[in-house]
């Protein structure tokens, strides 16, 4: 039943079938092959997540995402963004960087993040003399940065596949993002060093950044007030969300007062697109889930990796590997269902924190959005700034080393994944 699956799964996949179809079919091919389980057991696990109350909590931050960046507030976040680092060398590319930080903060997605950012920086930053395939590849990397400061979307699927707390994982996840803007600049600034990008050092200027600080505030606020409410027990995540679609809607409205009817029908469709989008690939990795452990796939791989392979540090090395090839072809959301029931049982079975695992399983994945040949943010950030996958990649290898740093050190000091 499993070999059927498979099968099925990568000649769908090799055929550009979307992810949540192929899982979807693929299962209900492996069931209709074999004698057991009936295929009306695919329908039910197919259902059961979506009746999930806290599942609840990605189409609000969806929303509440969607609402505070298609206004004004998206600009100043920008400008916001380019007082801090625009005067350093690198401070163009060092931007796109910060700005992922912040523009993560709302909107929780790095697609959004790559397509937001990449239209309004790339073209900026080509006019400035930076090279293209350069713009293009310090965006693709820096959109990972939204999918490790909360709220996060892959933080929240790998809760549900996981157990863990979504608020822990929240948490956890500031470290390794925080850390990622640090290496990115630090990579920004080296490369304009030893390249010669344009540089104009300008003093700073303290009461322009007062003013943008002040139009920036509400979304500085927002993972902020997430974080808060999280972690000191104040709401459920699912409230909180809510809390966060109601906050987005009210800063529309009173503080920037640019929310109109029609980008508040804009945003709702938009979040309902994408959470539609989501909820299929739950739905379609929930069913392959259960017949991989009704076979026994999990246990059977983790009794394998620990007679094989015996050594903690090398299972996880194993682990790392497989989740960045498994990131090289499959999206981030999909990875994270498919992998997460199949190495939680591992984690445990060798001592690891599952909400560590959290921690690996993300910047693995994350890895993969910016790295081809299914690289999403890396196919928008190339067709903004109108150059070659090969040339963008190719800028991308010092990306590549800073974050492979980043997930080296959370994959074997676990006193990094904060609680």
């Amino acid at each position: 039943m499993m070999l059927i699956l498979s099968v099925t799964f990568f000649c769908l996949l090799f055929l550009a079938v979307p992810v949540g179809h192929v899982l979807m079919i693929a299962s209900g091919v492996a069931v209709a092959a074999s004698d057991f389980p009936p295929l009306l057991v695919i329908a039910q696990q197919m259902f059961a997540p979506t009746q999930s109350f806290p599942m609840l909590a990605l189409p609000f931050f969806i929303l509440a995402g969607s609402l505070m960046m298609s206004g004004e507030l998206g600009q100043n976040l920008i400008d916001f963004a380019t007082t801090l680092v625009q005067r350093y060398r690198g401070g163009l590319g060092s931007v796109s960087v910060v700005g992922s930080a912040v523009f993560g903060g709302v909107s929780g997605s790095a697609v959004a993040d790559a397509t937001a950012l990449g239209s309004m920086l790339i073209p900026w930053q080509k006019k400035e003399g930076y090279p293209a395939g350069f713009t293009a590849a310090n965006n693709a990397a820096s959109a990972m940065i939204a999918v490790l400061i909360p709220p996060s979307i892959p933080l929240i699927l790998y809760s549900l596949v996981s157990g863990e707390s979504i608020s822990a994982l929240f948490f956890a996840g500031v470290l390794p993002g925080l850390m990622i803007v640090a290496v990115f600049v630090v990579v920004c600034n080296l490369s304009a060093r030893m390249r010669d990008f344009p540089y104009r050092p300008t003093a700073f200027d303290w009461p322009r950044f007062r003013v943008l600080f002040r139009k920036a505030l509400p979304a500085l606020i927002l993972p902020i007030m997430i974080l808060v409410l999280l972690r000191f027990g104040v709401a459920t995540p699912t409230e909180v969300s809510v809390l966060a679609t109601l906050y987005a809607l009210a800063m529309g409205v009173f503080v920037y007062r640019d929310m109109t009817l029609a980008r508040f029908r804009s945003a709702i469709i938009s979040a309902g697109v994408s959470t539609g989008v989501v909820m299929l690939v739950i739905m379609g990795s929930s069913a392959v889930g259960w017949l991989a452990t009704y076979a026994q796939i999990p246990q059977s791989f983790a009794a394998w990796c620990v007679a094989t392979l015996k050594e903690p540090w090398l299972i996880i090395l194993a682990m790392n590997g497989i989740m960045l090839v498994v990131g090289m072809f499959i999206d981030l959301p999909a990875a994270i269902l498919l992998l997460g029931p199949i190495f939680v049982p591992l984690a445990q079975t060798i001592g690891l924190d599952t909400l560590q695992l959290g921690l690996m399983m993300v910047l693995n994945l994350s890895i993969g959005l910016f790295t081809p040949p299914v690289g999403t943010t890396l196919f928008i950030s190339s067709t903004i700034a109108r150059v070659s996958i090969i040339q963008a990649t190719r800028e991308l290898i010092p990306f590549y080393g800073a974050t492979l740093l980043i997930l080296a050190l959370f994959s074997y000091l676990p006193f990094l994944t904060l609680r």
